[in-house]
């Protein structure tokens, strides 16, 4: 069992790679990076690429995402061969769940919707491991002020690591900028977070990087982090 004041003791002045580091030495090949491919995650493979050539990236396939979210995972993956790519698709079809729910889930109920195509996903792709890698960052919002770099996941019953705590926006991309990274080119048209389509905006709120998502809605978590 993980010692988790202990360990962020021991991890209080590294940076991202001690932690990925950490994360190796102590999990060995029980744990994955569960990846948006937002431009967290872009710098977080970087990374993750340099100290473990072979981890393994979790994508929770909704079938509602962007294609140009899409289209940056082939770039990604042309760019780092040897990494493991596992897409878990969601719990029902499009198909299925309209027709057990209606037209439109994440419009009357996205919180379903989310425990459909992302939570229930993410149970089963996480069955194997003891501990999972996320880019939450401390600026983020107001439910993630909080983030420690080892963290106990008891929705998951995981330990869920944050390298980039520390981080801000700024700091994102000029790691982004300085390595030539290829990141989801919404980024550039006021997209700071990027989710499914039907629930992701442009966002122009400072300090809030969620406010774009599921907008209408008192949400800005799918699930995965808190109860959404």
């Amino acid at each position: 069992m993980i010692d988790i004041a202990a360990a962020n003791e021991a991890l209080k002045h590294g940076d991202a790679l001690d932690v990925i580091r950490w994360t190796q030495e102590t999990f060995g090949d029980e744990w994955l990076y569960a990846c948006s491919f937002g431009a967290e995650a872009v710098v977080l493979i970087d990374m993750i690429a340099a100290v473990v050539p072979d981890a393994r990236l979790l994508f929770l396939d909704t079938d509602v995402h962007f294609p140009e979210t899409l289209a940056l995972i082939d770039r990604v993956m042309e760019r780092y061969p040897r990494l493991r790519l596992i897409r878990a698709p969601a719990s029902l079809t499009l198909e299925e769940q309209e027709a057990q729910y209606g037209p439109e889930l994440w419009k009357h109920n996205p919180t379903l919707c989310c425990t459909l195509r992302k939570v229930r996903p993410m149970q089963q792709a996480l069955a194997g491991v003891q501990a999972w890698m996320t880019g939450l960052r401390r600026e983020q919002s107001a439910s993630r002020a909080n983030t420690a770099f080892v963290n106990e996941d008891a929705k998951f019953g995981k330990i869920k690591i944050c390298p980039l705590i520390h981080w801000s926006w700024d700091d994102i991309w000029m790691y982004i900028n300085t390595h030539r990274l290829p990141y989801n080119p919404l980024h550039d048209q006021g997209y700071p977070s990027i989710g499914c389509m039907p629930c992701t905006a442009p966002s122009s709120e400072q300090g809030d990087s969620r406010s774009g998502r599921w907008v209408g809605h008192a949400k800005n978590e799918c699930g995965l982090h808190a109860d959404g």
